[in-house]
């Protein structure tokens, strides 16, 4: 490890003195003097040498400043250092300048808050600039959470701190295992085929105590000899590389979809974090749910996101497979869509399946190995019903166009026998293009809209086929009702919301749903964490879209699918039964797992309320108004009724008011030792006309 100063190393600052010396600070966030450790307040501070060091985490959390070094001449073929604080790049970093211009630059450690107060090692290559001057610049223009930024040990050196290790691996067995510990310094992790780079991730690796064991499925590898290297190693320290071992089973695999905090009906992926679901689409018997997945991290890596893919035939039991798509010289894989492409438009077909087509963004310049490539548009197909995949050769087939646009939707438009394609373009502006064959794109229009993950269908209003209007929705589902020709939207309405909960993002439909199905079936990515679990985030159950008239005008309703009562283990009824304060008609049921239906005539009381193992949902009946947490929704009662719904997992309540009107996804952190129900009228009566309470079956028990 590196400690001391070797001979003929030179200290450009140890910040050991009771001043900054002929450093100049600017502004308030670094104030007069380098600390000596943590300020109030602050999470104990490790890792930098000596007494001092720079820290901007002053009692003014708004303060923000730069600190700047005197003048030097660049005389050795590195700089390295310690830094530790938030990551916020551009904002909260170490900067080299020569002739004014940044050079370098270097920022914290994410960690799972933002940012880590043990300071790590950086290192700058500057052999190339060498007898230049220069200074150093530590910015703090932050004044958020994680705001601030801890500097030691400013060296220029002859030998770098951080090296490269390497591996030859010959692959013999099944899973290539990981040892991840969130927190710990990224590093980038790259396998190399016959000298050819095949994966590139930046990882938290680190084999004392990790998190959870992350792994590669290594099955199409099997037989190769590869080369393992991993960027940015401590000079002598091998331990964690070591630690990254090949086997048969996955490490912590014997307890796969057992952990105490995984949801039963709610997908979550095996291992790391997911977010938007993307290329939903149905073929054959079986939904297709990919997703944007980082499997060897559990925050998440915009750098090495690839598309996880799960499979199931009846939106309910899912079997997760190897991830379909990986990053590659055009960037991570991030979010898009996939369609069958019945009359081969592509050319992809090779055989009897029809081509399974996914379109995505291919998110350049997050990784060395795309660290020149902007955002552009990207295929892979799949003929074999898509359990393997073929990167286009043509790509990118959408070069830029805007900044960071991004999250292609895809769907055959059949009056004008073309695909349709919205693209988010940037700022709040949505494109639509057509196109033949997926692979040449014509942009037709632009729509100031919403921001992100675009979607566009049609429904039939009241369920009448010959009367339909189209949906336009955004990441967060606020929508317009309008028309579409092919090539515009035309928004009718003024901006509607679907979701009124706290754990809803970027959602999508599904694509090439059989006729005679005819639902518009939507996923959303929940945002709910699981702290200590191998896994993080999950999907929002699967419901069924509809339009449907109301006395302010036409709105979307959502609705759990059918497909649930696939889980349904044991029922418990009540009909027509006087509810108060003193009635709970649910006082000998516990669990975890429920499916909740009721249709209430809410009287004069002022309040109904279900209590859901301590946590209330609620409705107003005054201001006719629904509750949970810290979400409010409108659901106005009907002829004196209201029809509640609550789905019930281990760490998400979903509230569907008056049959989809009022739609609420929300995470909820319960009492372990509380599995409690309560149904209760307060301040006066109410009457229950039909009461159901189905305890549900876990979806992983039959698929592990």
């Amino acid at each position: 490890m590196f400690s001391a100063v070797a001979l003929d190393d030179i200290v450009i600052a140890d910040f050991e003195g009771s001043d900054y010396g002929e450093w100049k600070a600017f502004g308030k966030a670094f104030g007069n003097a380098p600390g000596s450790g943590s300020f109030p307040g602050q999470m104990p501070v490790t890792g930098f040498n000596g007494k001092g060091l720079v820290n901007s985490c002053n009692p003014d959390s708004q303060a923000i400043g730069r600190l700047c070094s005197p003048k030097f001449i660049i005389k050795r073929p590195f700089i390295v250092f310690l830094v530790g604080g938030g990551e916020h790049k551009e904002r909260l970093c170490v900067n080299l300048r020569v002739n004014r211009r940044i050079v370098r630059t270097a920022t914290g450690f994410h960690k799972h808050a933002g940012g880590t107060e043990e300071l790590h090692w950086r290192q700058w290559d500057v052999s190339d600039l060498q007898g230049q001057p220069a200074i150093i610049e530590i910015l703090d223009q932050h004044t958020g959470r994680w705001g601030h930024i801890t500097v030691d040990h400013i060296v220029q050196t002859e030998n770098a701190v951080l090296e490269n290790n390497t591996r030859e691996l010959k692959v013999a067995k099944r899973y290539l295992n990981i040892p991840v510990k969130t927190g710990a310094p990224k590093k980038w992790m790259r396998l190399l085929q016959n000298g050819k780079l095949i994966r590139e991730l930046d990882i938290e690796l680190c084999a004392d105590a990790p998190s959870f064991w992350a792994f590669m499925d290594m099955e199409q590898f099997q037989g190769e000899n590869l080369t393992v290297t991993l960027e940015g190693v401590e000079r002598g320290e091998t331990k964690d590389f070591d630690a990254i071992t090949l086997s048969d089973t996955i490490i912590g695999g014997e307890n796969m979809y057992q952990e105490t905090d995984r949801p039963q009906f709610h997908f979550t992926s095996k291992r790391g974090w997911l977010n938007d679901p993307n290329g939903l689409v149905y073929y054959n018997g079986e939904y297709h749910l990919f997703y944007q997945h980082s499997p060897c991290s559990w925050n998440g890596s915009d750098a090495h996101k690839t598309w996880g893919h799960a499979i199931s035939t009846d939106l309910v039991h899912w079997e997760e497979l190897d991830d379909a798509l990986h990053p590659d010289a055009l960037g991570s894989i991030w979010s898009g869509s996939a369609i069958i492409d019945k009359n081969n438009t592509t050319g992809f077909k090779t055989g009897e399946e029809a081509p399974m087509v996914c379109i995505y963004t291919s998110a350049g310049g997050l990784s060395p190995w795309a660290k020149d490539k902007p955002f552009t548009q990207s295929l892979a197909y799949s003929n074999d019903r898509g359990r393997n995949f073929t990167i286009y050769e043509g790509n990118p087939v959408l070069e830029n166009l805007k900044s960071y646009n991004r999250d292609p939707k895809v769907f055959w438009h059949e009056e004008t026998k073309q695909w349709v394609i919205v693209l988010y373009m940037d700022a709040g502006v949505m494109g639509f293009f057509t196109s033949p064959d997926l692979k040449s794109w014509n942009l037709q229009s632009e729509l100031k809209c919403f921001d992100e993950c675009p979607e566009l269908f049609s429904l039939p209003i009241d369920g009448d086929k010959n009367n339909q209007k189209w949906v336009l929705y955004g990441g967060k589902c606020d929508y317009y009702i309008g028309e579409f020709d092919g090539k515009k939207f035309t928004p009718e309405s003024e901006v509607l919301h679907l979701n009124r909960g706290n754990c809803f993002y970027a959602s999508q439909t599904f694509n090439n749903i059989p006729e005679e199905d005819g639902r518009r079936i939507q996923i959303t990515w929940g945002r709910v964490e699981f702290p200590g679990m191998p896994f993080n985030q999950m999907m929002d159950f699967p419901v069924v879209l509809t339009l449907r008239s109301t006395n302010e005008g036409i709105r979307m309703f959502a609705e759990p699918v059918e497909e649930i009562k696939n889980l349904y283990a044991k029922e418990h009824r009540w009909m027509d039964e006087a509810l108060d304060a003193n009635n709970n008609p649910l006082a000998q049921l516990q669990g975890e797992l429920f499916d909740i239906e009721a249709e209430i005539e809410v009287g004069k009381e002022k309040t109904i309320e279900f209590l859901v193992r301590g946590i209330p949902v609620s409705y107003d009946v005054a201001t006719q108004t629904l509750a949970c947490e810290e979400m409010r929704a409108a659901l106005p009662a009907s002829d004196g009724k209201i029809h509640l719904r609550l789905l019930v997992d281990r760490s998400s309540i979903e509230i569907f008011g008056n049959h989809g009107y009022a739609y609420m996804p929300m995470k909820a952190r319960f009492d372990d030792a509380n599995k409690t129900l309560a149904l209760s009228a307060k301040d006066g009566e109410a009457h229950i006309q039909s009461l159901s309470v189905r305890e549900l079956n876990s979806a992983w028990k039959t698929n592990q």
